[in-house]
């Protein structure tokens, strides 16, 4: 669908070569005075106008004063044969967004209207995004998304957060389970300041032992006074336990034992102590596979997988990587004490091509990369990683999609490249939306989206 332009011009000559020279790019409307620029502009959903200063008897002041009190105002561009700066600066602050003089070159006059299109097109995206981050954050803390498989985990979270029921999050490495920790202990009601973490992974199973139980004086060597574990600083409140997967089978016993009776047993004591702790555990690991091999004890599972939530990689919600980005962005300027810059279209592309096997994490790294390395008004491919760079990373090795000749010559257009990629990909799949789907990585959904921007 064509944008829509409004000419207002009295002479005939200069309305008609108008409308002829701009007719292919826009849906074009005409009007030779002020009372027929506004019936249109209240009847139709105008997007540019472009008007005369001297309209016979009407003032092109007076239309831009009325057109720019509507609801939906067009973007206005003023011309005339008796320009000035002092016109121009008038046109502009009563909401002209430029100011051209006769004789027009039609070339220039179409480019700019086009420029003033995708400008106030990205404006009105970084607003709208800017209230969708701003309500991402208000809802859900810090994890952030806008995608089915994130709208139904925070669902999840909030019907889960309140019981005294064990969690276990599974997901990739840098997925944010931590986050989703954490916003379960904020949605729980239970003490802001009663939570506690433990990475497992991080630890001896003798140190392990000791973190989460705690020990007397004298337990081993180097014990030199009594220590409180992490479940009895946790009591009251929630543990957070990170990597479950990586402990040993003498702790596996233990911890079973404190879920199982809801006591501790300091390392070096026999003396049973009451905890009332809310456990919260995460793995990137397959627990039910360990299961099966032996290496993680089945009872112990099931009593950890009281709630299952499964955090989705960051390739399963691309539509989210937008969304993100934009946080990252923010935040990491103001981090740094820097003005806010936007990614530039192909420095976008590039993100919503790759697959983040580091997920949200990797996301993040790349952000903060182009954050610090820009020092133009925009962050583009060379101000992103090297790895980001590489397009084979881009593209999986088992897909073939045929090969695409770019005339490296003419300008290079992100949305006629994606148009072509995706008819490429039609093509190979028999007009099947799925298997094209399949083909460039995609979700069907983000396709169906795909497709309808571009306009099939």
């Amino acid at each position: 669908m064509l944008p829509t332009l409004l000419i207002v011009e009295d002479e005939r000559a200069t309305r008609d070569g108008l409308r002829s020279a701009l007719e292919d790019d826009f849906e074009v409307y005409t009007a030779t005075n002020q009372a027929e620029a506004i019936a249109i502009l209240k009847s139709e959903t105008i997007q540019l106008m472009l008007t005369d200063l001297r309209l016979g008897g009407d003032s092109g002041m007076d239309l831009l004063d009325q057109a720019m009190a509507l609801a939906q105002p067009p973007i206005a561009v003023m011309m005339t044969a008796y320009g000035s700066v002092d016109t121009a600066v008038e046109a502009m602050r009563r909401g002209a967004w430029h100011f051209v003089t006769k004789p027009l070159n039609l070339d220039e006059v179409e480019i700019l209207l086009k420029r003033a299109l995708r400008q106030n097109q990205l404006e009105a995206e970084n607003k709208n995004l800017t209230q969708q981050v701003r309500k991402a954050q208000d809802s859900s803390g810090r994890l952030i998304g806008k995608s089915p498989e994130i709208s139904r985990l925070i669902e999840l979270i909030e019907q889960v957060a309140p019981t005294r029921a064990t969690v276990l999050i599974e997901g990739e490495s840098g997925t944010g389970k931590e986050v989703v920790a954490t916003l379960l202990h904020h949605l729980s009601g239970r003490p802001p300041g009663k939570w506690v973490t433990a990475h497992c992974a991080a630890l001896s199973p003798q140190l392990l032992e000791s973190e989460l139980f705690g020990h007397e004086k004298g337990a081993f060597t180097g014990a030199n006074q009594r220590r409180i574990g992490r479940f009895e600083q946790a009591d009251g409140g929630t543990l957070f336990l990170d990597e479950i997967g990586e402990i040993d089978a003498s702790t596996q016993v233990k911890l079973l034992r404190v879920l199982s009776e809801r006591t501790i047993e300091r390392v070096g004591s026999s003396q049973p102590h009451a905890v009332d702790v809310r456990v919260v555990a995460a793995t990137n690991r397959n627990l039910r596979e360990m299961v099966a091999a032996g290496t993680f004890r089945e009872d112990l599972f099931f009593r950890l997988n009281v709630v299952n939530l499964k955090m989705p990689p960051l390739r399963a919600r691309r539509e989210d990587v937008v969304l993100l980005a934009q946080v990252f962005l923010q935040e990491f300027a103001k981090e740094n004490e820097r003005p806010f810059k936007p990614l530039s279209d192909q420095a976008m592309a590039m993100l919503l091509a790759y697959d983040w096997p580091g997920n949200v994490r990797e996301l993040r790294t790349a952000i903060e990369h182009g954050v610090v390395m820009s020092n133009e008004k925009t962050i583009d491919p060379r101000h992103l990683p090297e790895f980001l760079k590489n397009q084979r990373g881009m593209i999986k090795e088992s897909v073939t999609i045929p090969k695409i000749t770019l005339d490296t010559g003419a300008e290079f257009n992100l949305h006629a490249h994606e148009t072509k990629i995706i008819q490429a990909a039609l093509a190979k799949a028999k007009q099947n939306r799925t298997a094209a789907a399949e083909l460039l990585g995609v979700s069907r959904r983000t396709l169906q989206r795909k497709l309808k921007e571009l306009g099939f």
